[in-house]
């Protein structure tokens, strides 16, 4: 409780720790609160259901919250014009307001305890995080919304947030490797999906690195293991490297 999970993908796309964890906290029991900004519901639904889990009942019985980014953009664009006292969470789009807060509203009403409610711990899960800055939001308001979330989720709420967030070392957007720096100082645990540098291997789909932050509350050394994964219908084999099936 109370941890700040990062996804992080360099050359590879690192959705499938998405999808896992979405799966592993509704399993678990948690009341979670999915800002889905790259993908449509339906997409997480199907990849959900091979890992044996139904989004729609878990949004019908109320541990789920899903906000359909792409739908949400569309309908503020090019919809109809906002119910009154019902803002869209991503109303910054609009230009009425610079920042995210909105947003942080939704997440914050959505993972507040009701009378009634029985989960064993609210969650806030973001794909991807990188997209707000696509949209036109400045790397200042999502860092600001980001640590608002970190407050209110895992100080106040005694939850976890899992983010994801796209990364090139060698890309000239300065404001996203801004927004992933910042936040890989401020996280409990990095887990970093990289595509091999040697190129595709049918055997062997990416390496992903596990950094553990115990300088962040003791005075230690991060603690890093490496493994290698292949991605397969209905889960992830990981295995050491050097010895996948294609070197064996």
């Amino acid at each position: 409780q109370g941890k700040f999970t990062l996804l992080r993908d360099t050359r590879t796309d690192g959705s499938f720790l998405v999808h896992h964890f979405l799966s592993f906290y509704l399993r678990a029991g948690c009341k979670v609160c999915f800002v889905a900004l790259l993908q449509s519901f339906s997409h997480y639904s199907i990849v959900a259901q091979k890992l044996g889990v139904s989004l729609a009942a878990a949004k019908e019985r109320g541990q789920l919250v899903f906000l359909e980014g792409l739908k949400s953009c569309l309908d503020l664009l090019f919809g109809e014009e906002e119910q009154p006292g019902q803002p869209s969470p991503l109303q910054f789009l609009s230009g009425s307001s610079c920042d995210l807060r909105a947003l942080f509203d939704f997440v914050r009403v959505s993972l507040s305890a009701t009378a009634g409610d029985s989960w064993k711990g609210p969650v806030l899960l973001v794909d991807d995080l990188s997209v707000l800055l696509s949209l036109g939001a400045a790397p200042v308001a999502v860092l600001d919304f980001m640590h608002y979330c970190r407050v209110c989720v895992c100080c106040q709420l005694k939850g976890n947030v899992v983010v994801l967030v796209h990364s090139n070392e060698d890309s000239e957007d300065e404001e996203n490797e801004l927004v992933v720096n910042s936040l890989c100082h401020h996280s409990d645990l990095i887990l970093w999906a990289e595509g091999l540098a040697t190129g595709f291997c049918k055997d062997v789909h990416g390496q992903i690195k596990i950094i553990k932050r115990l300088s962040l509350r003791q005075a230690e050394q991060d603690q890093v293991q490496i493994y290698q994964y292949k991605i397969q219908d209905r889960n992830v084999t990981f295995f050491a490297r050097g010895l996948s099936a294609a070197v064996l």
